[in-house]
């Protein structure tokens, strides 16, 4: 079966970094697109970015863009978030997706962005 298994969350001071992972496994992870969400307590889940199957094409929620770089190892079954400079307002689970005619979703890791 289709799973998905976030990791790499934790607890940065502002104008820190992070990198999440997601592990695949269950379907051919190469011919899928992938995508981060995330969300922030008290709030909807709001999509981050996304990657092509083949990781030549991405794109960015406009207020992470230029901080939040998406990737993607295909021969590890493993898309990558690297977050830069962050904010406060980062702080949120955040999730990988993979759509497969019908979405799938991993069970989050957690990013606090506190001094």
């Amino acid at each position: 079966q289709v799973q998905l298994v976030e990791s790499g969350g934790g607890l940065v001071q502002p104008g820190g970094s992070l990198t999440l992972s997601c592990v695949a496994s269950g379907f051919t992870f190469s011919s899928s697109g992938m995508s981060w969400y995330r969300q922030a307590p008290g709030k909807e889940r709001e999509w981050v970015a996304q990657i092509s199957s083949a990781g030549g094409a991405s794109t960015y929620l406009g207020s992470v863009k230029g901080r939040f770089t998406i990737s993607r190892d295909n021969g590890k079954n493993t898309v990558y978030l690297q977050m830069n400079s962050l904010k406060p307002e980062d702080t949120a689970v955040y999730y990988c997706k993979a759509w497969l005619g019908v979405g799938y979703w991993g069970k989050g890791t957690l990013v606090t962005v506190s001094s």
